[in-house]
């Protein structure tokens, strides 16, 4: 038997945190968690993070500290859940999605870990165009 996680985070680092987040979201998908939980897709859950990002950033704009952090745990919370979907679905695992993300971000930034030279933020904002549209064009090969 699944057993649930505990009502309340242990975890004293925000990467322990992040693992009992997991596993909550894992235990919400499980035959022992929550019916509406199983019920999801990754279509739905990608829909509600569309929301949860509206709400992050209407929290952002308000500038109250505690409020954005709601909402940006409410965000990852549900970014995991719908990685959690995909995975339960067939689609690719968390794992995949993470070294994807690691690895667009190490060559998106070509100015510190590529042949790349920005030294102005807006150099880099060029720089991370211009691979960004290098890696669409592979793409479509």
């Amino acid at each position: 038997m699944n057993q649930p996680p505990p009502h309340v985070i242990s975890a004293n680092t925000a990467e322990e945190s992040l693992k009992e987040l997991l596993r909550l979201a894992r235990y919400l998908r499980s035959p022992e968690g929550c019916p509406w939980d199983r019920e999801q897709t990754t279509a739905s859950f990608a829909h509600h993070l569309c929301g949860e990002a509206e709400e992050l950033s209407e929290a952002v704009e308000g500038g109250d500290n505690a409020h954005i952090a709601e909402e940006l745990g409410d965000t990852l919370f549900c970014t995991l859940m719908t990685a959690v979907v995909a995975e339960d679905e067939g689609r690719f695992g968390l794992l995949e999605a993470l070294k994807q993300a690691y690895a667009k971000m190490i060559r998106r930034h070509g100015h510190l870990f590529g042949a790349h030279t920005a030294e102005t933020p807006e150099e880099v904002a060029q720089v991370w165009k211009r691979i960004k549209a290098d890696e669409k064009a592979e793409r479509l090969r």
